[in-house]
């Protein structure tokens, strides 16, 4: 899998965020993509796997979420 600009983070029971490429690297050395908040935050392999991070204090991460990625509008 390679590397995209936009994804849709699938949290299950039809709760779905997009996200885009920011110019941040996670801890993992992936980029990190956010949504137009900024407070949905993931970092994304290039096989897909997502590991959340928290941007702000007292969230609960979510284990088990998808990437699917998608074309900007």
């Amino acid at each position: 899998m390679r590397i995209h600009d936009h994804y849709e983070l699938d949290f299950g029971q039809e709760d779905v965020v997009r996200v885009h490429r920011t110019d941040r690297t996670g801890a993992g050395g992936h980029p990190v993509y956010a949504d137009d908040t900024g407070i949905v935050l993931a970092e994304i392999s290039d096989r897909g796997e997502v590991r959340m991070l928290a941007s702000g204090g007292h969230q609960d991460l979510p284990n088990r979420v998808r990437a699917r990625p998608v074309q900007p509008h």
